[in-house]
């Protein structure tokens, strides 16, 4: 997929999202998005089954919860930015999941903004 299907894929998808005619749910299966900037994208229900986002910025965008935002490759980057948001949740954690996933959340580039530590001086 180039990078000009993708960027009609996605503004399908944002016609799709606001019920706006001529939209389409999209579908970035088996894609490589490593040099794609989809920095405050809103992927929302976005099949990413398969795609690879290795590299790719994910910064302040709506990532899918659900069963198309799975097996898909990424780069450890993306891997310390979901721990140290997971870190930020506010949950009952008996069983001290915060503590076992710290160490790795606090290599996240944005551990400073999520308040998981301070900044270098």
């Amino acid at each position: 997929m180039t990078s000009e299907e993708i960027k009609k894929v996605l503004e399908l998808h944002k016609k799709w999202l606001k019920n706006e005619q001529g939209g389409e749910k999209a579908n970035l299966n088996e894609a490589d998005l490593r040099w794609a900037d989809l920095h405050r994208a809103n992927l929302r229900w976005v099949n990413l089954s398969e795609a690879d986002l290795r590299g790719a910025d994910l910064d302040f965008s709506c990532f899918p919860l659900w069963c198309g935002g799975s097996k898909f490759q990424c780069d450890t980057k993306l891997v310390y930015q979901l721990l140290a948001h997971i870190c930020t949740l506010d949950f009952p954690d008996d069983e001290g999941i915060k503590d076992l996933i710290m160490p790795f959340a606090v290599k996240s580039h944005r551990a400073v903004d999520l308040g998981l530590k301070e900044e270098a001086k």
